[in-house]
């Protein structure tokens, strides 16, 4: 027994120094070489030889007396820049200049050639193989010139990206229909235009061993929390993993209560809605190869909010969210209210919607709870399978297949008619809130359990579960709830009741904003009769 223990400790110890081991290499800074066939030659070793690694070997100026190379990856560099602004300049440049105070021809190339040949805006000097390395796989062309023990990082990246287009899961009737792309700098660009200020910060990190993905935060100094930017930074150097390929990842890795059923971390798609969240005083992260915008903290009230909620007029607006909560309770509570009803509360019913309900399940094998289950998986079944299939055959699935399915199963008898009624009411207002898609899936198939268990007492003990449950949430230290659960009059103008514009003079305080002020007091839009035009007496 201890020997197998033994055994095992030993190859566990072993396993950590090897790790070590092969931390400490990938750590090892290999510097730039002097002589430019070792550069081209560990530069192609640590690639593994690949054919997408492009090596041009040319020599600077028309007296040809300088050799150097450029390397850069087939397919995330673009070649015209490299062509125009890159090899042509090198390559005619007459009397090739000599560093001011060198002796050496060939003491200061890199210099003089970064501040007086190469027409690119942003180029970068690089001491090691290994940054060298980092820059090629970003998509940067990298510069070797034979005696020069500097490189030069040169920004031409090259690689297909979407355009910027409308939003396919967020639309909106009123607003911006522009939406975020998979380039981080295209993102943090969209930000900028909606926030032209000079105290929006954005701070860029690499995370994930393999794939190195740059992640960026953006917030507004002075106006964001400092010790929410600071939670956030710490939060995302703490993640240690391999890869890192969309911003749900991140969500995963940071979030409060990782466990939970609801995200305590917002997301979106929409520029105008991160500017409006940085404005309020959150941290938006970015991450390269998403569209998608992590924004923190979140509350859960923004569920039921919607980017033109703001540029509706507030009555509106308000009416609009208070039918966003209807819906979320309708998915939620339809199917089991319908299953505990007739299965324990039909004294409820009135007596002649009663005698038509049981009418219409006359017959039926099953009872009212596996009746239930068997419609609302065969509705998730149907909605998976129309998000997954091509746009227009996934849509005749979705309404052809609901169509078939439910009149089929009425008339074999395995299903009643109010049962169909009740999951369509229950689909239907899924899609009022869906963000809360998630959430809604889970809840519904445990309130359903407790409610054809336990009846009414189910369905109270279910919910109640729930609300206990959020009200012990939080988002990166704020309560989830707020600014219901601890309730706070001022935050209630923007949580069920839109209130309008010029009534926010604070920034929420459920956020933790540092600075709590829009504006300095409640200036209402004019409503005299006169104003803006001429005096009568004049």
């Amino acid at each position: 027994m201890f020997g197998f223990l033994y055994k095992k400790a030993k190859a566990l110890f072993s396993k950590k120094g090897t790790d070590s081991k092969q931390e400490d290499f990938s750590q090892k800074q290999t510097p730039v070489s002097r002589t430019l066939a070792d550069n081209i030659k560990t530069i192609r070793e640590e690639m593994l030889l690949s054919c997408d690694v492009i090596s041009r070997e040319i020599t600077i100026g028309k007296e040809r007396s300088t050799r150097a190379a450029i390397i850069f990856i087939d397919g995330m560099a673009d070649k015209k820049i490299i062509n125009d602004n890159v090899l042509k300049p090198l390559m005619n440049i007459s009397g090739f200049p000599i560093s001011p105070g060198s002796t050496d021809r060939k003491t200061g190339i890199i210099k003089v050639i970064e501040q007086s040949v190469l027409a690119i805006s942003n180029i970068a000097e690089v001491q090691n193989i290994n940054e060298a390395i980092s820059e090629l796989l970003t998509g940067n062309t990298v510069l070797f010139v034979d005696g020069d023990d500097t490189a030069l990082a040169i920004s031409a990246k090259g690689f297909e990206k979407r355009s910027v287009d409308e939003p396919p899961s967020e639309a909106v009737i009123r607003g911006p229909r522009e939406c975020f792309i998979e380039d981080i700098k295209t993102n943090t660009s969209l930000i900028r235009r909606k926030i032209k200020n000079q105290e929006l910060r954005v701070e860029t990190m690499t995370i994930g061993q393999r794939t190195r993905t740059v992640v960026s935060i953006a917030y507004i100094s002075g106006v964001a929390n400092a010790g929410l930017v600071e939670t956030v930074k710490n939060r995302l150097k703490a993640i240690s993993t391999d890869s890192i390929l969309e911003s749900g990842y991140i969500e995963q890795f940071i979030e409060d209560s990782p466990a939970s059923i609801f995200s305590t971390i917002g997301y979106t798609e929409k520029p105008d809605v991160a500017a409006a969240k940085i404005l309020e005083g959150r941290v938006a992260i970015l991450v390269d190869g998403t569209p998608f915008v992590l924004t923190a903290p979140m509350l859960f009230a923004e569920y039921f909010q919607s980017a033109e909620d703001y540029y509706f007029r507030p009555y509106y607006a308000t009416l609009l969210r208070i039918v966003r909560i209807i819906a979320a309770m309708t998915t939620i509570l339809a199917p089991a209210i319908y299953v505990s009803v007739t299965t324990f509360h039909q004294e409820l019913l009135p007596t002649g919607l009663l005698i038509t309900m049981a009418s219409a399940r006359e017959g039926i094998p099953f009872p009212a709870f596996v009746e239930c289950l068997i419609m609302i998986v065969t509705f998730e079944i149907l909605r998976e399978a129309g998000i997954r299939l091509p746009r227009t055959v996934g849509q005749a699935l979705s309404i052809v297949g609901a169509l078939v399915i439910g009149e089929s199963a009425v008339a074999a008898g395995l299903i009643g008619a109010p049962m169909v009624i009740f999951v369509a009411i229950t689909a239907v207002s899924s899609f009022v809130v869906p963000n809360l898609i998630e959430p809604i899936a889970v809840l519904r198939f445990i309130v359903l359990i407790l409610g054809s268990m336990f009846g009414g007492y189910g369905i109270t003990i279910a919910m109640l579960g729930a609300l206990v449950h959020m009200a012990s949430l939080n988002s990166f230290g704020f309560p989830y709830l707020s600014p219901t659960a601890p309730f706070d009059p001022g935050d209630s103008k923007d949580a069920i009741v839109r209130a309008p514009l010029w009534m926010m003079i604070k920034r929420p305080k459920s956020v933790g904003a540092a600075d709590k002020k829009r504006r300095d007091k409640v200036v209402p839009p004019p409503t005299g009769e006169n104003d803006g035009g001429e005096d009568e007496n004049a």
